[in-house]
């Protein structure tokens, strides 16, 4: 028996947890306010072997403690762009979770012309609009921490629970620089994915993100909190291996997640 490949770093700024022997879907994953490319772990092994997880390695904590964050979220974009590029080719998409999917939207909206992914996957994410201006003085770094369901994780290791608050604190501090300009919208398709129990979303907000696409839009609700994908549970597994066994070409395909929204 062939032992499986062990995990990898690429470059930087790239974690693939479930390397594969062929060429598979791409799906870059964008971790959320604070969060680790091993969030992404289980998410690489449930999609495996239709597609390889590429998880982004953010600055500020993890192997990437000694890296600072970029000093605004533009700098953030510009350097996310020109980590991935090398790596573009074939078929790939891209998936967030909360901060992360603003962070893959404009990722794909800064990408040249030929190297945009077929699919942007938002989950637990308001639409770009809704970012505008500072952080909500109730959204402290202590409160993210908590509804993001992480409170119980940490609390008996303080060490760990300060370096969980200080890359959320890192994090946020770009989030407050993010502006959204208006432009074309993406030539992409787009998903937006809620948790039924998510304590920090206005789910019926998301049916706002079909403004952003030229290109095919769903919505679905998933049974979960806040984060989907974490170290413990791979996530909205069924939702995105539909939307990777779908044709990258607008087809009108209808499949049973694939809805408008009705909450």
């Amino acid at each position: 028996m062939t032992a499986a490949p062990r995990p990898r770093i690429e470059g930087d700024w790239l974690f693939v947890p479930a390397p594969q022997q062929h060429d598979p879907y791409r799906l870059f994953c964008f971790p959320h306010a604070g969060g680790d490319a091993t969030a992404f772990t289980p998410l690489g092994h449930a999609l495996a072997p239709a597609a390889e997880v590429w998880a982004l390695r953010m600055p500020a904590r993890g192997g990437r403690g000694r890296r600072p964050m970029p000093a605004d979220f533009d700098r953030l974009v510009a350097d996310v762009v020109e980590a991935l590029r090398p790596h573009l080719h074939g078929r790939f998409g891209f998936y967030g979770q909360s901060f992360g999917s603003l962070l893959a939207y404009e990722v794909a909206r800064a990408l040249p012309a030929g190297q945009r992914p077929d699919a942007v996957i938002a989950a637990s994410a308001s639409p770009p609009g809704d970012w505008a201006g500072p952080t909500p003085p109730q959204c402290t770094a202590e409160d993210l921490l908590r509804l993001a369901g992480m409170g119980e994780l940490v609390e008996a290791e303080p060490e760990l629970r300060e370096l969980a608050l200080r890359a959320i604190r890192a994090d946020l501090t770009v989030r407050d620089t993010y502006r959204h300009r208006a432009g074309p919208p993406l030539a992409a398709d787009l998903y937006a994915i809620a948790g039924d129990a998510d304590p920090m979303l206005d789910a019926p907000r998301l049916a706002g993100w079909a403004r952003h696409t030229s290109g095919d839009f769903g919505l679905a609700v998933v049974p979960g909190g806040h984060l989907l994908a974490t170290v413990e549970q791979p996530g909205p597994v069924d939702v995105l291996t539909s939307i990777i066994g779908r044709e990258p070409a607008r087809t009108g395909k209808e499949e049973p997640w694939l809805r408008p929204l009705s909450i």
